[in-house]
């Protein structure tokens, strides 16, 4: 039996408001480094040959058309923050190239925001040209998508329900302050562990850098990348220096495999 792999693409590894802001001058918003410029975070999962995306902001026309990026079978929603679900309209043109309708995977109180802001998705009988999406609500237990089986992981965002999501040896853990033993217990023997780590000060909702190095630490994946930081993380290249060997920063457009 052939042995599954996967490959990963950070289509944005940056906070709410991106990397630069608009108006600030500082030395990460100045930066020229390619690797300092950060779309809003989100990334496209291929795992045994499927499709996979995890989230959609509002940058998501433009990563699909940088990474080119044609297909999708679902999308999957960590939580419903706008700045990862503001550009699930952009599927369009998958729809309308499959003639599918697209799946969405999320938790019952995220479908809920979803179908307000996209009603038209939804429709019995939608006008010419809408999109068609077909929510599948989800919980803690493991689910297959054609053949691919997803592990959910609850974690907390503030105080806030959220879903990270484990598929093989990969597991992405975004917008996150708390991830509970339980949960730590799933996250066991990992190739590739992605992180949120907002910037050094401390933030009611997302773990500072230091608090995601304790975190990583006790997962004990192979390797760990950082996203959703905002400008006051520092440049790409000044804190990749502090980083254990182990662990790194991710960047926009950087591809990863696992298996």
């Amino acid at each position: 039996m052939s042995k599954k792999t996967g490959r990963l693409h950070f289509l944005g590894t940056g906070t709410s408001q991106g990397i630069p802001v608009v108006g600030c001058k500082c030395d990460t918003c100045s930066s020229y480094d390619p690797k300092d410029k950060r779309f809003r975070s989100s990334v496209h999962v291929v795992y045994n040959g499927i499709h996979l995306q995890i989230d959609a902001g509002p940058d998501f026309r433009t990563q699909l058309l940088r990474y080119d990026i044609a297909h999708i079978d679902a999308v999957l929603f960590t939580h419903e923050h706008q700045d990862h679900i503001a550009g699930l309209d952009d599927v369009r043109p998958i729809i309308f190239k499959t003639g599918l309708a697209m799946p969405i995977y999320a938790q019952e109180r995220v479908i809920n925001r979803i179908r307000k802001v996209y009603d038209y998705a939804f429709e019995e009988q939608p006008y010419p040209g809408a999109p068609r999406i077909v929510a599948h609500q989800i919980n803690k237990k493991p689910f297959s998508i054609q053949g691919v089986e997803v592990l959910p992981i609850p974690i907390v965002h503030g105080q806030l329900p959220i879903l990270g999501y484990r598929i093989g040896g990969m597991a992405y853990l975004t917008d996150t302050n708390l991830i509970p033993d339980e949960s730590i217990a799933l996250l066991k023997d990992l190739d590739v562990l992605i992180l949120d780590a907002l910037h050094h000060r401390e933030h009611f909702s997302h773990f500072t850098l230091e608090q995601a190095l304790l975190q990583a630490k006790k997962i004990g994946a192979k390797q760990t990348y950082f996203i959703h930081m905002s400008h006051h993380m520092g440049t790409h290249e000044t804190v990749e220096k502090q980083l254990p060997k182990e662990m790194n920063l991710a960047y926009d457009g950087l591809e990863i495999k696992f298996s």
